[in-house]
């Protein structure tokens, strides 16, 4: 592992019969050409600048004008930004990963309050507008077409509200493809400020493009880290060697084996409140990317401590059908030591005087792994020294390139996403855009098909 990153990754807990850790290392063994050529067709793909690919490349880009940027949106009170999918997770994770807790709480610091308007739920939005409503709030909308109508109709909605009676677009940032679409040519009409997305990177690979970037610096993050993270990471996996030293090829020679062998769910369960997004933005990145075709396995986030009180039961004692990630962190920090226990009606509490909150969450993730390997559940066990930008980035770098590499071990294109574009053109027709016009009335005609039998109450 590169210096200062600190990440280890186990794999030797196959689940299933006692020669489990065998049959996966025979798989990856002899995986070792289809591993050797995922891993060129990414760097290829990536050279070539082929459509998707742009990913690998961030980690080297000028983000010159994204700091410039960050700095502008300091100036604010607040800031909304309008995006969803890979335009809003990517945001909400880098921010909690990064960025101290309850940051929006945080007063005379020079940082501006941060919204996120994703869901075009009305009641969310009208909430957001009630909180920022008389202060300076610039306005930060995100879509690589500008087409999106989750993300459009708010950002009109909201640039209205802020404009009042007297429009002006000198608040408003808009993050799109830098030639094409609905967006860009808003920012050349309007003359507003504008930053790229690379026409290479698609919207759930965007968290280290100025998508994700821009928000995370200007609320006080190190993007600069995050990136440092990333390419070193890149230049892990990039490294010519042995296939089955390699993390991200392991990782996903794992995920193609249990998705053969018939588990279909992905567990993603990190141990640090900081991470519990990240399991959210990989639940996007990995279920767009491989469920096609019908193969895939299906992402299901949890976080540790708190779903051993909630999916745990089902995990050890429930159907044999997923692949377990727990991703630990050895040093959290400031621990938080507990007091003595003097009451005799909480003796019984006493074994945990002197502890750390830090070191029971430590062992309660030994405590479900351990579990799971005795209940026969695959389990794959990552551990970090320290969770900082830097190994931030390089998780998130990780990620992108195991979701790549496992698309291509499966036979499936991990960048397109056909199922997706089908809801939006529905969505399109029953908003009355035109040209879709057909499109609603097939959904309307699917629609009906859930009503053949009723119970109202």
């Amino acid at each position: 592992m590169p210096d200062g990153l600190g990440i280890s990754f186990y794999f030797g807990a196959s689940g299933g019969s006692g020669d489990g850790d065998a049959k996966l290392n025979r798989f990856i063994s002899d995986s070792g050409d289809s591993l050797r050529e995922a891993a060129s067709w990414i760097s290829k793909g990536a050279g070539a600048g082929e459509a998707g690919f742009g990913w690998y490349n961030l980690p080297d880009q000028d983000i010159g004008s994204v700091l410039d940027t960050a700095e502008w949106l300091r100036g604010y009170d607040a800031v909304i930004h309008v995006g969803i999918g890979g335009s809003s997770l990517g945001n909400l994770m880098l921010h909690q990963a990064i960025l101290p807790m309850y940051f929006n709480e945080a007063t005379g610091a020079g940082i501006p309050r941060f919204y996120l308007a994703d869901n075009p739920d009305p009641e969310k939005a009208g909430a957001i507008w009630q909180r920022v409503k008389g202060s300076r709030v610039a306005l930060v909308g995100v879509s690589k077409s500008g087409a999106t109508a989750e993300t459009m109709s708010q950002f009109l909605w909201f640039r209205s509200k802020i404009a009042g009676d007297n429009p002006s677009d000198d608040n408003v940032l808009v993050i799109t493809d830098p030639q094409g679409g609905a967006f860009r040519a808003f920012a050349r009409e309007a003359r507003c400020r504008s930053l790229e997305i690379p026409p290479s990177v698609g919207g759930r690979y965007s968290a280290l493009s100025p998508s994700g970037l821009v928000t995370a610096a200007a609320l006080g993050g190190d993007v600069k880290k995050l990136l440092s993270g990333a390419k070193a990471m890149r230049g892990l996996i990039a490294a010519d060697g042995d296939v089955t030293a390699n993390p991200a090829l392991s990782l996903a020679a794992v995920h193609r084996f249990h998705e053969i062998g018939h588990r279909p769910m992905a567990v993603l369960m990190p141990y640090s409140n900081r991470l519990e997004t990240f399991a959210e933005w990989f639940a996007q990145l990995w279920g767009e990317s491989v469920g096609k075709d019908g193969l895939g396995t299906t992402p299901v986030r949890a976080l540790g401590a708190i779903d051993q009180h909630s999916q745990v039961q089902l995990y050890t004692a429930g159907p044999d059908d997923k692949l377990y990630t727990l991703i630990g962190v050895r040093d959290r920090g400031a621990d938080i030591e507990l007091p003595p226990v003097r009451e005799e009606s909480l003796s019984q509490l006493s074994y945990l005087s002197g502890r750390r909150l830090g070191e029971m969450l430590g062992y309660e993730a030994v405590s479900t792994a351990a579990a799971l390997v005795k209940a026969g559940r695959p389990v794959v066990w990552i551990e970090v020294d320290r969770l900082d930008a830097e190994t931030t980035g390089a998780l998130v770098f990780l990620y992108e390139y195991v979701t790549a590499a496992t698309g291509r071990l499966m036979g499936v294109n991990p960048f397109d996403q056909p199922g997706v574009e089908q809801g939006k053109r529905y969505t399109y027709g029953m908003m009355g855009r035109d040209g879709y016009a057909a499109d609603a009335d097939e959904a309307f005609a699917c629609f009906e098909g859930i009503k053949k039998r009723s119970i109202s109450c």
